[in-house]
């Protein structure tokens, strides 16, 4: 039996945001996404489900917080099964499993399909996905996965912002909406991108077809790019040195473990995935909302 703490840094987020990584985590890209969850949760790491399953039995007191989430990192296709999946879903029956898919799990589109019924989740976008999760889970309203997988649709996730901005408003506590600069290689993904912000609740105050200004007067950048090659991490570095507080979330074909690093080393807060999902994109841009907000 395997387990140990998660190797990244302590959360900052209270400890009854309990978390369940089950598999590999020393590869780049799963060590990332790791490490992004472990700084908005508490996160509690086995090798394997059956190790996760018998250290629950083994327990003498149950655990001081449930386990909010289980996710399976996969790091190559076929790293688990279905048999693992109802393993960990008999052990905790009302906990949702998200699968959790490495750059080498693309290779499963010829080796054959997903788990079935597990929401998958690309490494690169578990950060900002697990912060709408976990501000849904605070705010004490359904999130989307307390839905069925063929219910968690973009329209159901737009409903569920107006429910929450409604009950913000009602409590006396609305959040204000973050000013956004949108930057992008195309024109098409440029007012793609403003719409998703606009449907999502934040002001874009400046759109700009190719790179942002070092000067953009707004608490966040979302920077839409084909492929992020060494010029724009250039400039990416020297617009994250121009305003130090400003939130940045890169969006990007295809991103791979060393071209994430070498942009969160710039100044890069994120870099999700095209086509942008709406969750992750709008909880990447929850940070920006607090103090540091511009």
């Amino acid at each position: 039996m395997n387990r140990s703490s998660a190797a990244a840094p302590a959360p900052t987020a209270r400890l009854r945001r309990r978390l369940l990584w089950v598999g590999p985590h020393d590869s780049l890209e799963l060590g990332l996404a790791l490490a992004d969850v472990a700084q908005v949760a508490e996160v509690l790491h086995w090798e394997s489900p059956r190790a996760a399953v018998e250290s629950l039995a083994a327990a003498v007191e149950p655990p001081a917080a449930p386990v909010l989430v289980t996710l399976l990192a996969s790091d190559r296709p076929g790293r688990f099964s279905a048999a693992d999946a109802l393993l960990l879903t008999t052990a905790w029956p009302l906990v949702p499993i998200v699968s959790v898919a490495s750059s080498l799990v693309d290779g499963r589109r010829r080796s054959g399909p997903p788990l079935p019924g597990l929401e998958e989740v690309a490494w690169h976008d578990l950060g900002g996905r697990c912060r709408w999760w976990l501000e849904a889970f605070d705010a004490g309203i359904p999130g989307p996965l307390g839905l069925p997988t063929t219910a968690r649709r973009e329209e159901r996730l737009l409903a569920g912002i107006a429910t929450r901005a409604a009950d913000a408003s009602a409590a006396g506590t609305p959040s204000p909406p973050v000013t956004v600069a949108v930057a992008a290689t195309l024109a098409d993904e440029l007012e793609g991108v403003c719409d998703l912000l606009a449907v999502s609740g934040h002001r874009v105050v400046a759109r700009h077809l190719g790179r942002p200004r070092l000067d953009e007067p707004a608490a966040a950048v979302v920077w839409s790019v084909c492929d992020l090659s060494a010029q724009d991490i250039e400039w990416l570095r020297l617009l994250a040195a121009n305003a130090p507080g400003l939130l940045i979330v890169i969006l990007a074909s295809f991103p791979r473990g060393d071209v994430v690093l070498a942009a969160r080393r710039a100044g890069a807060a994120a870099v999700l995935g095209k086509p942008a999902s709406l969750e992750a994109l709008a909880g990447s841009l929850l940070p920006a909302r607090g103090p540091t907000s511009r």
